[in-house]
Parts: C-alpha cells; sequence; structure tokens
C-alpha cells in the first residue's frame, strides 16, 4: 500500500516558492488568504511563504485541525501569531540566518552614507551644483545596536570592522551583551543607534519622545528591525526639533508607507521600503532553507529555528 504523503500547504506570494526537490515526497497545495480557513484543516503542514500577510492569524482560531508545523519565510512571525497558535502544540519555525549578512552591510551602508553626506552630494549633483563640504568620520564613533540575535550581532561585528565601538543590548544580560538597563545610558553616548530587535509586547514603542530626549544631538537612528517598535510620531517630532541629527528607516508600521505620509519629507529621514535584507537570489535562499528543514522534519529529525512562540522569537537572542 502506498503511504500518504504529507500535504503542504503553501500561502503563496508572487513569485511562489521554488519546491522542486519535495516533489514525490509531499502533496503540495497552494492558496491564497481568501483561501486559507478552508484549507488549513486538511494540512500537515504551512508555508508562509506570503510574509506581509496576516492571514494566519485571521484563519487560525477556525475549526478542525490544524496543521502540525508552520514556518513563515521571515525573521519576525508577529504577522502570524495569535493566542489559538501560541497556545497550541503546533511547531513554528522562521526565516532566522538568511538576512544577517544582507541588513548588516545595509546598516553599514547607512553609517557611511550618513556620515558622508552621500544624499546631499546626490542632491547636489542634480542641481549641477559644486559645494565642497566637510563630513564625519566614521573610525572611533560609538553606536548601540538593540537586539542580539544573529541579525543585531552580524550589525556589531560588521560595525566593528570599520572601527565603531559597539555595545549591544540584548532582553537578558550575559557576557558580552548588555541588559535592559543599560539601554538609556548606552544610547546617551552613541552617535548611531540601531534598533534590530524582535517585535513583542515588551518592545514595542520602545523608542518613543523620552527614549529620543536620551539621545544626543548628533545621533543618528536605524531602524531594521520591525515598524512597531517605534513610535513614528515621537521620531518625526525629534527630528523637526532637532533632538537628534538624522534617522533612517527600513520598516513602519504600517507598510507600504502611504504617499501622504509626513514622514516622507522629514528632515534628515531616509526611507527604504523594507529591503535591508533583500539581495540578489534571497528568495531561492528561503525555499531552500525551508526544504532542508523539510526533510529533516520528514525524517523525525529535530527542527532548527523553532520559535518560543510566548516570546515571539528563536532562543537564544
Amino acid at each position: 500500500m502506498t503511504p500518504t504523503l504529507p500535504t503542504l500547504l503553501v500561502l503563496d506570494a508572487d513569485p511562489p516558492p521554488r519546491l522542486g526537490r519535495l516533489t514525490g515526497r509531499a502533496r503540495i497545495e497552494h492558496t491564497d488568504a481568501a483561501g486559507l480557513a478552508g484549507r488549513l484543516p486538511a494540512a500537515d503542514v504551512l508555508l508562509v511563504w506570503d510574509f506581509s500577510s496576516r492571514a494566519v492569524r485571521d484563519a487560525w482560531p477556525g475549526a478542525g485541525p490544524r496543521p502540525r508545523w508552520v514556518h513563515t519565510a521571515s525573521a519576525g512571525v508577529e504577522h502570524l501569531m495569535c493566542p489559538e497558535l501560541a497556545v497550541s502544540d503546533t511547531v513554528v519555525t522562521n526565516a532566522r540566518g538568511i538576512f544577517d549578512q544582507p541588513i548588516a552591510e545595509y546598516v553599514a551602508a547607512l553609517v557611511l552614507a550618513v556620515a558622508k553626506d552621500l544624499p546631499r552630494t546626490l542632491e547636489l549633483q542634480r542641481e549641477r551644483t559644486w559645494r565642497h563640504r566637510e563630513t564625519r568620520r566614521v573610525a572611533g564613533t560609538r553606536a548601540c545596536v538593540i537586539g542580539s540575535g544573529p541579525i543585531g550581532r552580524a550589525i556589531a561585528r560588521t560595525l566593528k570592522a570599520l572601527d565603531v565601538t559597539t555595545a549591544l543590548v540584548g532582553r537578558v544580560p550575559r557576557t558580552g551583551i548588555h541588559g535592559p538597563g543599560d539601554l538609556d545610558r548606552l544610547i546617551s553616548r552613541a552617535d548611531w543607534v540601531i534598533s534590530a530587535a524582535p517585535l513583542t509586547e515588551q518592545t514595542h514603542g520602545m523608542f518613543d519622545t523620552r527614549r529620543f530626549g536620551v539621545m544626543q544631538p548628533s545621533a543618528v537612528f536605524v531602524n531594521v528591525g520591525r515598524g512597531g517598535l517605534v513610535d513614528e510620531d515621537a521620531l518625526a517630532e525629534a527630528l523637526r526639533r532637532r533632538w537628534i541629527a538624522g534617522a533612517a528607516l527600513d520598516v513602519f508600521a504600517t507598510e507600504p508607507l502611504a504617499q501622504d505620509s509626513p514622514l516622507w519629507g522629514l528632515p534628515g529621514l531616509i526611507v527604504s521600503p523594507h529591503m535591508s535584507g533583500d539581495t540578489v537570489g534571497w528568495r531561492d535562499e528561503l525555499g531552500s532553507q525551508f526544504v532542508e528543514l523539510y526533510e529533516r522534519w520528514a525524517a523525525g529529525r529535530p527542527l532548527r529555528n523553532v520559535v518560543d512562540k510566548k516570546r515571539g522569537y528563536v532562543p537564544g537572542h
């Protein structure tokens, strides 16, 4: 008798994942957000390829069985986590490891661009204006990186290679990592404050009016974590009042950023469309990572990148 293949349900996005290696090893079905609720009961595994969708949060509380394993092709899991999933026996994994170095390189590029005034150089070139200026030296400056997971650690390593003195802040203090109690002291003397933390109940809105007020006037704030970490109104006020020298946001509370958002025109703010981790071939890397995890799951081996559903991230951060 031919054994029944596990059903792999893919919440699709364009382009779809390349799962050819699983031919004959899984019955692969595809769905959009509208069809997810009706197909969840028959699925053994759910691949959340559309990692910008909140469809899982809406569909999961319904009746019937639920997949034994959910994998999201993203580092964050807040888009899919709901109370019913959090208390279930379903294992959740994420794409930890794919975006670490690309995001670190992007942060380093932002630091260098701001220090060397490259945005203004490009503006002056378009205006055909020759205007000599002095720029900041990066070596010898201080950075505080908030988020001690793989992405935060990669950012710290990359900045240290530029001779930036870097402090790393995590949820729990340990060797080489500061705890939350040190955060205000560290950001008060940092030239670069870099947010790379996961979005949890504890971190939501952590960069608010008080925190921007703690930073020194020469500081630049960079967010490559999650938009919900930042009170965007407070950041706008800090930039308008020159409490800080500038900022760069790659993530926002609502994406895509509305055309009429005041953030577009804020002085000293660089806006990018959630692209810091997306390098050429990143989707293929995400697909390959999932296939490798599926092979482990099918063989009964322990999965990697297992998310602590109560904390909202993979332990060890």
